[in-house]
């Protein structure tokens, strides 16, 4: 079992956790009209489609996340590493690596969930090591 993988795969799950969840307290919520499962009330600045396509892509980048940790799970457990599955876990490393550095730019490092984001590449990159 590679520790790395799984470390960074259970991380990965807790970090789009946290997105979700958060995500619908803090910004969803106030959205919302009355108990609308899609939120759709962007005030003065967003229409209706923006909100609702804002909330989907939302939730798609956890699911997209999960995904990713689903496939580090699964390639945690074999008993060495092939090239291609090396490949992709760089890949899912790089994409990981990218999107901390889009969190730190866009909120000038003041979201914290580029820490999590950062921990998870790092995490995949040492579980690709010989």
């Amino acid at each position: 079992m590679n520790g790395h993988l799984v470390a960074a795969a259970w991380l990965a799950i807790l970090v789009g956790l946290a997105h979700s969840l958060l995500g619908e307290r803090l910004i969803f919520s106030r959205l919302r009209r009355r108990r609308q499962f899609v939120p759709t009330d962007g005030g003065t600045v967003l229409r209706e489609p923006h909100v609702r396509i804002l909330w989907a892509s939302w939730h798609a980048l956890t699911v997209l996340g999960w995904a990713m940790a689903g496939a580090m799970l699964l390639m945690a457990s074999e008993p060495a590493l092939t090239t291609p599955q090396i490949a992709m876990l760089r890949i899912m490393a790089l994409a990981m690596l990218a999107a901390a550095a889009l969190v730190v730019i866009g909120t000038r490092a003041r979201h914290p969930g580029w820490i999590g984001l950062l921990l998870v590449a790092a995490l995949t990159c040492l579980g690709t090591a010989p």
